[in-house]
């Protein structure tokens, strides 16, 4: 999975265009009152921006709403805590293919026994256990944050580490609870054990043909949970049948080649997300 995981690292927090500051009506408003695209759109953006630089980062995160931006890297493991009055947003940075740490969490596909139950992917676990001391530490050392809502998300290999880091949260002695979970383009993670046990309010957003959410293979005994939030070719947000689905993505693959791009792999750009939730979004304020 040595996918290129973003265009944003090329860019910097004064480049980007953060389209969820044009939707949020009060940026003074605790994220519960956003609709579930409001939400997506501002999490597609934090994980977005959770590519960049650290300065780079807590400028963008600034101008999203938050007031403190903490960065947390250990071993090649990174993530940032993005807080303000109401909320904490855990954003976990997904696989960059200049980083060996990451490459090899993607690849190391064997099954770890779970602090729950059932299994998880052994890398993904990993880069969970390289960062967990900290991001525990950060939850139960302040105790204004314990009354703040709690909120996990990550594109590619960090949607994978908001997920197990949300049901180890949802499940540990932290009186703080995961409110919601979204990822974007993240690989399966557990077993159906696992999965059916350590259950979070959870949307799982996948772009029409990205080849990342497909890994590691079903035969393997690895499975999805959450609720799947599946982007056609044309960006728009769908529910098909097997056979509609199949359609689209070979609608996809065709459309990819006119742009002489790699449908799987574009697909996968944390861009594209952030692109494709936002016109969904701007149609339904239409």
């Amino acid at each position: 999975m040595t996918l290129e995981s973003s265009k944003v690292s090329d860019k910097t927090a004064s480049q980007l265009t953060l389209r969820s500051a044009d939707f949020r009506a009060d940026i003074n408003d605790d994220i519960t009152s956003f609709t579930t695209l409001q939400r997506a759109l501002l999490f597609a953006e934090l994980s977005m921006i959770a590519y960049l630089v650290p300065s780079e980062t807590k400028a963008a995160a600034a101008r999203l709403g938050f007031t403190d931006t903490t960065y947390y890297n250990n071993d090649g493991s990174q993530a940032y805590s993005f807080t303000n009055d109401h909320d904490i947003v855990i954003a976990f940075r997904g696989t960059e293919p200049n980083e060996w740490n990451d490459i090899k969490a993607d690849m190391d596909a064997k099954k770890a026994l779970a602090e729950t139950v059932g299994h998880v992917h052994r890398g993904f676990k990993k880069e969970v256990d390289d960062l967990w001391p900290q991001l525990e530490e950060m939850l139960v050392s302040n105790k204004q944050n314990v009354t703040k809502k709690l909120w996990f998300t990550g594109h590619s290999l960090g949607g994978a580490m908001a997920s197990i880091c949300a049901g180890r949260c949802l499940l540990s002695h932290i009186d703080t609870q995961p409110e919601q979970v979204h990822t974007f383009g993240s690989p399966r993670v557990g077993t159906k054990r696992y999965i059916n046990h350590a259950k979070v309010d959870y949307f799982r957003w996948v772009n029409n043909n990205d080849i990342v959410p497909r890994t590691p293979p079903a035969w393997l005994g690895y499975r999805h949970s959450g609720q799947e939030m599946y982007l056609d070719a044309s960006g728009k947000l769908k529910q098909f049948n097997r056979i509609e689905r199949r359609a689209d993505m070979w609608k996809g693959l065709v459309l990819g080649i006119k742009r002489r791009e790699i449908d799987y792999f574009s697909d996968h750009l944390i861009d594209r997300y952030v692109e494709h939730i936002a016109g969904e979004l701007a149609l339904a304020n239409a």
